[in-house]
């Protein structure tokens, strides 16, 4: 039997969202001093750059709801 389009985002979705979240638990290792030499700007650099591609993800998905890919204020 063929697999739906809904069961198909499950499993896809359900495994990378998983797999960000590990990795994300992963960086956060980084976080120990006695192993690792970190400025507050590194940090804000990871996680700026981590928030806009968050952002991102999430804008594609609400332009999919809106049925558009406009840009709007």
């Amino acid at each position: 039997m063929a697999e739906s389009k809904r069961e198909k985002f499950v499993r896809i979705a359900e495994a990378r969202t998983n797999k960000t979240i590990s990795m994300i638990k992963l960086l956060g290792n980084c976080a120990n001093r006695s192993t690792y030499d970190y400025s507050k700007s590194d940090v804000k650099k990871i996680f700026s750059a981590i928030e806009e591609e968050l952002k991102l993800a999430k804008s594609k998905f609400d332009a999919a709801e809106d049925g558009t890919s406009q840009f709007k204020l």
